[in-house]
């Protein structure tokens, strides 16, 4: 990856989000290319254009998601419905792709942030890719990804 993004820069963008923001504490998995998912997920994404271009995704199983939505919105997690997931997942794609777009060259500029509900499993394909760096973390309601891929990349 050309860009100044490495494993630490996208765990500290996570620690970030997720600690200052929802008080919510996810583990890194230290063997990040062996993770696989369950055959449902959800995945929030941005892309990036500029001097770097290319998109950061984040992929995650929907138990974590219901309970993201839920301390996004300050309410019990049975109160949650999949639209306020979407919102949510987009906002954190949003959140945590702000902070690593810090990190690119500039000057560099976000798309708006989309949803996307996937049928199939995610792992991690590109661990140690030229162009893509994904990190994967653990919460107790299920796992998360965040992948980084430049344009060019794509898998």
């Amino acid at each position: 990856m050309r860009a100044i993004l490495d494993e630490q820069n996208v765990i500290k963008a996570n620690e970030q989000f997720w600690e200052q923001m929802l008080a919510m504490k996810l583990e890194t998995i230290s063997d990040s290319e062996h993770l696989s998912a369950c055959s449902k997920h959800m995945r929030g994404s941005v892309g990036i254009k500029g001097a770097w271009e290319g998109c950061i995704e984040v992929r995650m199983e929907c138990g974590l998601a219901y309970e993201a939505a839920a301390a996004m919105m300050m309410q019990p997690v049975e109160t949650v419905a999949e639209l306020d997931v979407a919102d949510a997942l987009k906002e954190i794609a949003n959140m945590i792709g702000g902070i690593l777009k810090s990190a690119l060259p500039r000057p560099t500029s976000m798309n708006v942030p989309e949803f996307a509900m996937e049928a199939e499993g995610f792992s991690i394909p590109c661990g140690a890719g030229e162009g893509c760096l994904a990190v994967a973390f653990q919460h107790v309601s299920g796992a998360m990804m965040v992948r980084v891929v430049e344009l060019g990349n794509e898998i």
